[in-house]
C-alpha cells in the first residue's frame, strides 16, 4: 500500500435534521460548515483543505440515511485537549457516554458522546 494514502479518505454522519445537526457540530468544534445537495442529498461539510492528506466529510439528510448510535464509530481530532470541545457538547444538545479518560501514556485520550441526531461519535486527543 502506497504510504501516501489514508486508509480512511471520507466520512459521512447520518442525520435526521441537517439544520440541528450542523448547529451542533459548529459549536462543539468552533467551526462553520458549507451545505448543499447533492444528488438528493443534503449534506453540511467538514472543513479541510484538499490535498494535504488529512480526512474529511460531511453531515447527511437523506431517505437511505438513518443515524445510529451503533454505526460507525468515527473519532474526531480533539487535539491539543479533546477537553475543549467536550466541554460544548451537552450545552449544544448532545450526552457524554464516556468523559475524557486516558487509553495509555502513548496513545493519549478518548471520549465518547452522542450528537443531537443519535449517532454515538468519539473524540480524541494527546493530552
Amino acid at each position: 500500500m502506497n504510504e501516501n494514502v489514508n486508509t480512511i479518505n471520507w466520512f459521512e454522519i447520518s442525520v435526521s435534521d441537517l439544520a440541528r445537526a450542523k448547529k451542533f457540530y459548529e459549536t462543539v468544534f468552533s467551526i462553520e460548515m458549507n451545505q448543499m445537495e447533492m444528488m438528493g442529498m443534503q449534506m453540511a461539510f467538514f472543513p479541510s483543505t484538499n490535498g494535504n492528506g488529512k480526512v474529511s466529510g460531511a453531515l447527511v439528510q437523506s431517505d437511505m440515511h438513518k443515524p445510529s448510535a451503533d454505526g460507525a464509530k468515527i473519532y474526531f481530532n480533539g487535539n491539543p485537549d479533546l477537553q475543549n470541545a467536550l466541554s460544548k457538547v451537552e450545552d449544544a444538545g448532545g450526552k457524554i457516554l464516556i468523559p475524557k479518560g486516558q487509553i495509555n501514556e502513548e496513545v493519549g485520550y478518548l471520549a465518547f458522546f452522542i450528537d443531537t441526531e443519535g449517532n454515538q461519535v468519539a473524540l480524541h486527543s494527546s493530552n
